[in-house]
């Protein structure tokens, strides 16, 4: 009987310090330890993730990290075969720390590193969670990533669309900013929402007059600051209603835009075995609940993974590496780290992301 194979996996392409150690053996991949460092404390005062600082606590927690996470596991560096790390893409800085720790301890304990797309690990996540059949339709909605791929085998990826600015999870914490409510800007305006009345202020629902999987949330974004400014303008102030009813506002709009699009794609894309969605905006249950209803009216399975591999983790990445180690993969140490990496090379960048650039 073969020995199992470990693998290390180092996540740090945001806000989240992350590693995690995986265990393939005769039952499949099993999830020994999954280690997350938070650092929103960091950066709710600045409304979002500010890039120093992220690159800066990364650097200073990711041993750390990697610590627990083979502590918790009860697996020695000694007995690990590949350490699996996030090379992009992401905020260079942070991307950086992750690779340089992964090289170095490559070096060192003279393991095989393996460079993950962090796209790829989300990606690939509804087979280590739910064993999903290729091919199946993946949307991964996050902070900073928002597109629809058909993800037809481990190395098979096939961007059918995404938003041409800003991402959802982008969307959320600028519009909780906009209403003065704390960050991570998701959480916040979901629990606002809850007490909101959606269809008080007629907000737009971007692109959904167009043809194709290309989404916007730029407009959005806008159109619940103008509401926000004619209501002080008005009274003077927002009421704890008004803020209720705008998040709600924004809330539905969001739904409406990524249910409709999800539902295009479904009608679009053939011989799929699923419809699976990961990120961090994938934990908002207005939309969750959404997408399942409408993958249920397409007669397929609904996959979302528990939310804990549903944002950014070590686990998803050392799964990635998993694949690519059995598969004969090795990387050696001169990879670079890469603030953008996208999975399907063949089609054209989504241009249009604003202050971040043209999306992957």
């Amino acid at each position: 009987m073969p020995e199992p194979i470990h693998i290390l996996g180092i996540e740090t392409s945001c806000d989240d310090t992350a590693a995690a150690v995986l265990r393939d053996g005769d039952t499949g991949p099993e999830i020994l330890s999954n280690r997350v460092l938070s650092q929103s404390d960091l950066h709710a005062a600045f409304g979002g993730v500010v890039p120093e600082i992220a690159a800066r606590a990364h650097a200073e927690r990711v041993d750390i990290v990697v610590e627990a996470a083979l502590e918790e596991a009860g697996v020695p560096l000694d007995r690990i075969d590949a350490i699996a790390v996030t090379a992009g893409p992401g905020l260079i800085g942070g991307v950086l720390a992750g690779v340089m720790t992964a090289k170095g301890i490559g070096f060192a304990a003279r393991k095989p590193v393996i460079a993950v797309n962090h796209l790829a690990g989300h990606a690939l996540t509804p087979r280590l969670t739910h064993g999903l059949g290729f091919p199946y339709l993946m949307l991964l909605v996050s902070g900073g990533h928002c597109q629809f791929l058909r993800v037809g085998g481990p190395d098979d990826f096939t961007r059918l669309g995404g938003t041409i600015d800003d991402a959802p999870g982008e969307a959320f914490d600028k519009t909780a900013r906009l209403l003065g409510l704390g960050q991570p800007g998701g959480p916040a305006v979901e629990a606002c929402a809850a007490s909101g009345d959606p269809a008080r202020f007629d907000l737009p629902r971007p692109l959904l007059d167009r043809p194709g999987l290309e989404m916007s949330f730029s407009g959005l974004k806008t159109a619940i600051l103008r509401q926000r400014d004619r209501i002080v303008a008005d009274r003077g102030g927002l009421t704890e209603t008004d803020r209720a009813d705008l998040a709600a506002g924004f809330q539905a709009a969001m739904t409406d835009v990524l249910a409709a699009k999800s539902a295009r794609a479904l009608e679009t894309e053939r011989g799929l075995t699923g419809f699976a969605v990961a990120g961090g905006v994938a934990a908002n249950r207005s939309i969750r609940t959404a997408l399942e209803a409408v993958v249920t009216d397409a007669g397929l399975p609904f996959v979302a993974p528990p939310l804990a591999l549903c944002t950014d983790n070590g686990a998803m990445i050392a799964h990635a590496g998993l694949i690519a180690h059995k598969a004969g993969h090795r990387d050696g140490l001169a990879f670079p780290a890469r603030p953008r990496w996208p999975l399907d090379t063949d089609a054209a960048p989504i241009l249009g992301g604003g202050k971040k650039g043209a999306k992957a």
